[in-house]
């Protein structure tokens, strides 16, 4: 067990780079798996626990899976066999899932653990199962496991609940072998989303319309292996940006595509911040005092879920009252009990939170009890005064590579030690 420890008051300054995306990792390197033939080179990889724990699944099931470099994989699947992922591993990732459309599409049945992940509320399968069913698999809920009973893939027209990221990539990745077309209406247009489609259409997967509300997916007979980069990080890219403009700093993410962040681009300037766009860059000066800017999360191309946390910690310190509404999760705002123990004036109000800025937060012992309220908590301890405690990085190390390393090289006073 570790925690960080935290001495705020210092203002972050310098440049950092952008990490590949999680959230495209994991679907990437799930459909590398669909190849029957050849091998996949898969570039700019976070080393995250998520993406290991994903790829100890896939040998697991057969598939060759190795680190060629840092941020480099080499995935080879011809002689993917099994298909019973292992329940332990599974069940702790939100992106296994994933694994039973690889396995319906490769082998035609599947056993997955339902998935676990973050505690930030219900992650019900049920979007899922209908997506399956609609393409001939019937897929049943049996000892916490994700059953495949009746598999007869055949493509075809199905309208995705709530703009489902999730199951839009996994309709994608089931999708691509089935006969037929497929047509996923409604679909999510997340970035991560059009980054699945343009690696499947690399490996001769025909699928078109990603980043639109239409997708169609043709189903080829198979795979071949093919080379990708994955695309930088928007959500670690806005974390550091949010963590610039809270310190009153200067920061500079490098690596990332600026298009992808429109939304918090637009809320950091009305918060008072001065962010400049650059080719790959972005770079947030930090401006007092900071002012109130409420938000109401959406998907994509709205301001996204997982920067929600990271703006109640900038608001907490806002000169006003600002109001965060939270549209995906309903659990999301658990984290600020702890975020109210650091001095925090915060009132959740069913699925909002009514957060009056105050002037100072202090230090204080804190536990992460997942992801992006984890590094949320970390953000507040770099302006809290005295020293802040955060437990539970195993959370925080889900979605962020040594983050006090990069947080370190821009001025921040915060080490990993042993809990």
């Amino acid at each position: 067990m570790e925690k960080f420890v935290i001495r705020g008051g210092r203002r972050l300054s310098g440049r950092t780079h952008a990490n590949g995306a999680k959230n495209s990792a994991l679907p990437i390197i799930t459909a590398a798996a669909l190849a029957s033939q050849g091998e996949s080179i898969l570039e700019n990889v976070p080393d995250y626990t998520d993406i290991r724990d994903l790829c100890d699944i896939l040998r697991a099931l057969g598939a060759e899976i190795e680190e060629v470099e840092p941020g480099t994989l080499r995935v080879r699947a011809a002689e993917l066999s099994g298909h019973v992922a292992p329940y332990e591993l599974a069940r702790k990732l939100r992106g296994s899932t994933y694994v039973m459309g690889l396995l319906l599409a490769r082998l035609g049945r599947g056993e997955v653990a339902c998935p676990g992940g973050c505690d930030i509320g219900a992650r019900p399968v049920d979007f899922h199962l209908k997506g399956f069913k609609a393409l001939g698999a019937e897929v049943e809920i049996e000892r916490g496991s994700m059953i495949a009973r009746k598999v007869q893939l055949r493509g075809n027209r199905f309208y995705v609940d709530r703009a489902s990221f999730g199951t839009t990539i996994n309709m994608m990745i089931t999708a691509s072998l089935a006969p037929g077309t497929t047509v996923l209406e409604n679909a999510a247009r997340e970035p991560e989303v059009v980054d699945l489609a343009n690696f499947l259409n690399s490996m001769g997967a025909r699928v078109r319309g990603a980043g639109t509300e239409t997708i169609r997916i043709e189903g080829v007979k198979r795979l071949r292996g093919a080379r990708h980069e994955i695309i930088p990080d928007r959500l670690e890219t806005g974390t550091f940006l949010i963590a610039g403009a809270l310190t009153g700093g200067d920061v500079t993410v490098e690596g990332c595509i600026p298009e992808h962040l429109g939304t918090v681009i637009a809320k950091l300037r009305e918060a008072g911040m001065d962010v400049e766009v650059g080719l790959d860059t972005l770079r947030c000066r930090g401006r007092r005092p900071i002012q109130p800017a409420d938000v109401e999360t959406q998907v994509y191309p709205g301001f996204p879920t997982d920067l929600q946390s990271p703006w109640v910690t900038l608001m907490s310190v806002a000169d006003g009252v600002s109001v965060v509404t939270e549209t995906i999760f309903e659990n999301r705002f658990g984290f600020t009990n702890e975020l109210i123990r650091l001095g925090a004036q915060i009132k959740v109000d069913r699925n909002s939170a009514i957060i009056r800025g105050v002037g100072r937060l202090t230090g204080a012992p804190v536990e992460a009890r997942e992801l992006r309220g984890g590094v949320a908590l970390c953000l507040a301890g770099l302006v809290a005064e005295g020293t802040t405690e955060v437990h539970g990085v195993r959370f925080i190390d889900r979605g962020y590579h040594r983050i006090e390393e990069k947080l370190r090289s821009l001025g921040a006073d915060i080490e990993r030690v042993r809990a």
